[in-house]
């Protein structure tokens, strides 16, 4: 791998810092400060961060007790079993350089001939990981991994290499879904995340930095980790974070427990930390990839705010500010500080100081809750907001739309 792809897998991102969060619901973004992510594997040059239809889908197992250690091969024993459905996936695609317009011109490049640098199209290579959730070939593996690619190759464990066709790619979940033309291949089982929990011991399987088939092990730290907390605002996930050590190329691989069924995706690090890893949930997995397969896109519901969750501290900072177009009365609840023109939220009336405190009659006091009910929600169906305006309560319906598109 040459310095260019490693930068392309693992490009840091900046250093997380804390400071007042403002999120746009819908596109999932948070002004935190710097960013603090490098992605994992895929494409050069860029950051290295689907489930069959459901008649094909392996059944989500039910939670059972916990095997324990007392048996000394017991993550052998499970990587035995699991292995063979992890695959390496080797994407690339095809780039026109850019070079100055002396370059380009045909009797300049003549003239120089071979002491000319490299112009026209250049092929970009990277690698990440995958595994295999139905026996005819669909794979799971990052968006990130396969995005803008040419060639999609996926090698199984047993050597065996097959042309990989890309069914769909959501980049803001990180999921994506590959098909392979075969048959009777071996396949994971997938767990509920939901009932995860910190401190149960986790297995990663992968490809860190091209070295095939590697193995690690550690405990969930920590659930629920929201994009700004991780530092990747552009993303809608609620990240697992793992002390199992996950490098540049393990990105799409499978998080396994100790049942060996997938509880999560490898998909991101925080550039120069050691023991902070983040997976994407695998019901979030299964919900998004389910629609990729059956229609190649995902809907994600948007209303198009910003909004930031109040403190006392929240509130004086707003109150003392000259800048600040209104004045705060609430230390609790949601705080909208902006409404996004046009957009679902602007039609429906709501206002920039809005102090939204339910949802459909539940009560929410965290931005990263409206984040998370609005991401959940089906576009086009209503949603209730109670939430406080100049003192006094009210109710407002509004109707998400889709996520607009860069």
């Amino acid at each position: 791998m040459t310095k260019a792809e490693s930068d392309r897998t693992a490009r840091p991102m900046g250093t997380v810092t804390k400071s007042l969060a403002l999120m746009l619901l819908g596109a999932g973004v948070a002004t935190v400060g710097p960013e603090a992510v490098a992605a994992l594997g895929s494409l050069v040059q860029r950051p290295a961060v689907a489930f069959p239809n459901q008649a094909d889908a392996p059944l989500v197992a039910q939670r059972s007790s916990a095997p324990t250690l007392s048996n000394p091969n017991l993550i052998a024993d499970i990587v035995q079993d699991v292995g063979p459905a992890v695959v390496r996936i080797d994407a690339s695609r095809t780039v026109q350089s850019n070079l100055p317009p002396q370059f380009q011109d045909p009797m300049f490049r003549q003239f120089f001939g071979n002491a000319m640098p490299p112009g026209g199209e250049q092929i970009q290579e990277g690698v990440g990981s995958g595994f295999i959730t139905t026996a005819d070939g669909q794979i799971i593996t990052n968006a990130h991994v396969v995005e803008g690619a040419d060639r999609v190759q996926v090698t199984l464990k047993d050597g065996r290499t097959f042309t990989g066709e890309v069914m769909g790619a959501d980049t803001v979940t990180d999921v994506a879904v590959i098909k392979i033309d075969a048959q009777n291949l071996p396949t994971v089982r997938l767990s509920n995340s939901d009932q995860i929990q910190p401190g149960e011991w986790v297995i990663a399987i992968g490809n860190p930095l091209g070295l095939d088939s590697t193995v690690t092990a550690g405990i969930i730290s920590a659930t629920g980790r929201t994009s700004r907390e991780v530092g990747v605002p552009d993303k809608r996930v609620d990240f697992i974070q793992t002390d199992a050590a996950i490098n540049p190329g393990n990105s799409g691989g499978p998080l396994l427990n100790l049942n060996g069924e997938v509880i999560g995706v490898n998909t991101a690090i925080i550039q120069g930390a050691q023991g902070l890893g983040f997976a994407i949930p695998i019901n979030t997995v299964q919900r998004i990839s389910t629609q990729l397969i059956q229609t190649g896109r995902v809907e994600h519901a948007y209303l198009g705010i910003q909004m930031v969750t109040l403190s006392p501290a929240v509130k004086d900072n707003i109150n003392t500010s000259p800048n600040s177009p209104f004045r705060v009365d609430d230390t609790e609840g949601v705080l909208i500080a902006q409404v996004v023109p046009n957009s679902p939220a602007a039609q429906s009336g709501l206002r920039a100081g809005d102090v939204i405190t339910a949802i459909e009659g539940q009560s929410v006091k965290d931005g990263s809750e409206v984040q998370r009910v609005v991401e959940q929600s089906t576009v086009g169906q209503p949603l209730t907001l109670t939430l406080r305006r100049n003192g006094q309560e009210q109710t407002v319906t509004v109707r998400p739309g889709n996520l607009p598109t860069p």
